[in-house]
């Protein structure tokens, strides 16, 4: 309570990992607890998980239910969490989450849908939103279930958003190739369009990313180390402007080299290091343009603040597309060249005329960069280009991102 309270004086809010998935096999907790299988389902095809060695919750059982809908209210109602991000929900709504034929029990339909967990999934989101209108729940699911975060009245879930896992695959699949090869991959970064709306999304770089072998986020990016740094701002850059909320696990914001270790701290005195007090201050600067641009933020939810201006230069390795707000007097372009090289001279088109401010530039000195850009801003012209009848002639910097803000004359 202490801390909670202390981070809420000083204005940062608190998300609770929240497991009613599954619970420890330990003799001291639940499993088993007055000699029965109380809380857990007796037979294993249903009360063990195969993957985490652990017991599964017997969402059928109304007490056990109620214990659950009790312990997300008291995080709530007694220390006061701003969120309940909710665990590994796809392993809830499935009978057959990693579980071969034969061993796993339908349900009363003969389907493969955990009709007890959706029900108690349900039941949650709804008092929980009923009993704190200013809080948030958010799903960890990773399949293509329909609607974890709509309304349950809309035969949703009822989740306030959902974890984003098709992105963080594709994205970083695609950042780890060679630059001389994502030619040959574009979609990997687009594909996210066809379905970025039908969920209330969160774009998570979190901490399954950087254990397990797989290394740091700095350390999965190809090339030398400049290059390295570059992608990992390239990548940072992707994730801050597209629509959706963000997650970015610690240590990523200042480029740690090694995986993620529980047992120690983040490497603090990497920022002794320009490159590592670079990448730090272009995530600072990233925060401070997500939050003070309404076009970056306001309708991450809408497809209204979402339009593409180029998906086409696959051979270019560059993409570009619009951010718009809730008000349609600013837009943001935002343009990305996934390559090592620089494109001077690149045309874009715009909707606006007049002068568009660069706000944002991946490749300036002070985070480590080779310095090439804009000069701090372009006019557009009255040249067509990609289906507008303004454009503007622009610098790509080498594996760089830039942000140009225009508004209506």
């Amino acid at each position: 309570m202490f801390l909670i309270d202390t981070l809420h004086q000083a204005g940062i809010g608190v998300i609770l990992d929240w497991v009613p998935s599954h619970f420890p096999t330990d003799a001291h907790g639940l499993g088993v607890f007055d000699g029965t299988h109380l809380y857990e389902h007796g037979d294993p095809k249903e009360g063990f998980h195969p993957d985490w060695k652990s017991y599964i919750f017997n969402y059928g059982r109304h007490e056990v239910s109620s214990f659950l809908l009790s312990s997300a209210s008291f995080w709530l109602d007694c220390y006061h969490a701003d969120a309940l991000r909710v665990d590994a929900v796809a392993s809830m709504l499935y009978r057959d989450y990693s579980r071969p034929a034969g061993e796993w029990v339908p349900n009363a339909y003969g389907g493969r849908e955990n009709l007890e967990a959706i029900g108690f999934l349900k039941h949650l989101n709804t008092e929980v939103y009923a009993q704190h209108a200013d809080v948030q729940t958010i799903a960890e699911e990773s399949t293509a279930w329909p609607g974890v975060s709509r309304p349950v009245s809309a035969d949703g879930l009822g989740f306030g958003m959902k974890w984003d896992m098709g992105w963080m695959n594709d994205t970083l699949q695609y950042l780890r190739r060679d630059p001389a090869h994502r030619c040959y991959h574009q979609d990997e970064i687009t594909f996210r369009a066809i379905y970025a709306f039908h969920e209330n999304f969160v774009l998570p770089l979190s901490h399954d990313e950087v254990v397990h072998g797989k290394g740091s986020l700095l350390s999965q990016m190809p090339g030398d180390d400049w290059q390295k740094f570059a992608n990992l701002r390239l990548l940072l850059g992707l994730m801050y402007t597209q629509p959706g909320k963000k997650l970015l696990f610690m240590g990523a914001e200042l480029g740690q080299w090694a995986e993620w270790n529980h047992e120690g701290e983040i490497e603090w005195n990497l920022l002794q290091h320009a490159p590592h007090r670079g990448l730090q201050r272009w995530v600072r600067d990233l925060n401070t343009a997500y939050r003070g641009e309404p076009a970056l933020h306001e309708l991450d939810c809408d497809p209204g603040g979402f339009e593409w201006i180029d998906t086409h230069d696959a051979l270019h390795s560059t993409l570009a597309f619009l951010r718009r707000g809730a008000s349609s007097s600013t837009a943001v372009l935002l343009a990305f060249n996934f390559t090592p090289v620089p494109r001077p001279e690149h045309r874009l088109g715009v909707p606006f005329s007049g002068r568009w401010q660069e706000i944002l530039n991946s490749d300036a000195e002070l985070y480590g960069g080779s310095g090439q850009g804009n000069l701090g801003s372009v006019d557009a012209e009255p040249v067509g280009s990609h289906g507008r009848a303004h454009s503007i002639r622009v610098t790509l910097p080498p594996l760089g991102v830039v942000a140009f803000r225009g508004a209506p004359e």
